[in-house]
């Protein structure tokens, strides 16, 4: 019995680092794992808003005599954009705003006067893999482009859309095919 109290009992240095390098290994190989799903995770997020962006935009065109969004001024729904700055502006107002079938905008719901939108309640969505690397929610338009458009090389915003054809694609150019 003295025997047995005498003994000392618990882990040697030379086993605590062994499962302490086990435990790195491990963690070691966890890690490139969760990268990877966090990046799928972007990618359908992406997917998705451009879908539904992608919606919005045909359901804009089909309702405002075959014009896309930013195609026309939004202040008086009368002529083209002054520039690419101002289509930009046009477009983003045109989908989170009321309008009428002229593209003329108002902030408040009129069914009389202003019966078509808003097409994004919430705003355009934010960008998940933008090639700057920090989301953003900003488009660029391009106002002379009649066919596919590429993404910038220097991309400040996380859309890009084509007001002459309707298309739209995240201004990075990892993803811009999608």
């Amino acid at each position: 019995m003295k025997k047995l109290l005498n003994e000392k009992k618990g882990f040697t240095l030379i086993e605590l680092l062994l499962v302490v390098i086990v435990l790195g290994i491990l963690a070691a190989l966890a890690i490139p794992q969760f990268t990877d799903a966090s990046k799928d995770t972007k990618e359908a997020s992406l997917k998705q808003d451009l879908s539904m962006m992608r919606d919005a935009i045909e359901r804009y065109y089909h309702q405002h005599g075959n014009n896309y969004p930013g195609a026309v001024d939004e202040t008086d729904g009368v002529g083209a954009p002054a520039n690419a700055t101002a289509a930009a502006t046009a477009f983003t107002k045109q989908l989170t705003q009321y309008s009428n079938k002229d593209g003329k905008i108002s902030a408040t719901l009129d069914k009389v006067n202003y019966p078509y939108g808003p097409y994004l309640k919430t705003g355009l969505p934010v960008n998940p893999l933008p090639a700057s690397g920090n989301p953003v929610s900003t488009v660029t338009a391009d106002i002379t482009a009649t066919t596919t458009i590429t993404s910038d090389a220097s991309p400040t915003t996380g859309w890009k859309f084509a007001t002459l054809t309707g298309q739209l694609i995240t201004n990075n150019s990892s993803y811009e095919t999608w």
